[in-house]
Order: C-alpha cells, then structure tokens, then sequence
C-alpha cells in the first residue's frame, strides 16, 4: 500500500528539514512511501489569503494519484491516536486500496473546499501548528504506525 505527503513548501528549518528527511526514510520500511512539495505561494501584505490558499490547495491535489484516499491535516479536525492511525492504515491495505495522500497545508492553512472533499480530516493537534512541523509530526505518527501493525517495540503507547 502506498503513502504519500504531499505538503506546500519545503521545510526552511535545517534541524526540522533533517528530522522529516530521518522519519520518511524511516516509513520506507514499512510502507510504499513518497514525500511531495508544491510551491508555497508569495503572499503580497494585500493580498486575499483564502485566494492564495486556494491555488495551493489545488496544486495539492494535482498531486493525489488517482485512487488514494485523502487525509486533510486540520487542527479542526477529528484526534486520532496513533492505534487509530494504525488501524487506518491497516484497514485500507486490508480491503485493497491503492493507498492514502495525506496533505499538509501551508501557512495559510487549507481550503474550506479541500477539507470538504478530503476522505479524512484529522488534527494532529488542537493547537495550530507550523506546517513544517505538522509535517515532522505527521511523518513520525506514519512510521509509529507501521511499527505497531508490525508490533515492534518503538511504540510504548497503550
């Protein structure tokens, strides 16, 4: 099964960029797994955010192969402990689906059409995250999630 990220923006952080870069490679291990970027768009002082975001959030699916289902990361949407990403995870290799894109707004956020038409909207956290490390976070949760459907030892959760 695959899993992707798709997220807008690269990480500027160097310790942030070096963390996401250990964790997916990380999720390789237990997973088809791909990291996507698309272009963060400049923000002018007069400009129309939801606008800008929205040009972001539709090159972000442009991203979703066909067949993937979609997880919006919102703080506004549904917490999930990392059993129930796990069991997710499991599920949809269980009934034969091509895989997951999980998309990782900028900092604008996500459009209110992209969260409507996502499979999922999960929140990693009620707090409203940098996207840089919403993706650190979203990175480490996939590869926790793999090491319990394998149950190996990394998770001590319960």
């Amino acid at each position: 099964m695959k899993v992707v990220v798709i997220s807008v923006g690269a990480p500027k952080m160097k310790g942030l960029a070096t963390a996401i870069a250990e964790y997916e490679s990380r999720v390789n291990h237990y997973f088809r797994f791909e990291s996507l970027e698309v272009r963060q768009q400049r923000v002018p002082a007069s400009a129309d955010g939801k606008a800008i975001a929205e040009v972001e959030c539709q090159a972000l699916l442009a991203k979703v192969a066909p067949g993937l289902e979609t997880v919006a990361l919102d703080e506004r949407g549904e917490a999930w402990s990392s059993e129930q990403l796990a069991e997710y995870l499991n599920q949809l290799a269980l009934h034969g689906r091509p895989g997951v894109a999980f998309l990782v707004g900028g900092p604008l956020g996500l459009s209110d059409a992209l969260r409507d038409s996502a499979t999922k909207v999960v929140s990693l956290s009620s707090l409203t995250l940098p996207h840089e490390l919403a993706r650190l976070l979203l990175a480490e949760q996939i590869y926790r999630a793999g090491t319990i459907l394998r149950g190996e030892p990394y998770h001590r959760g319960g």
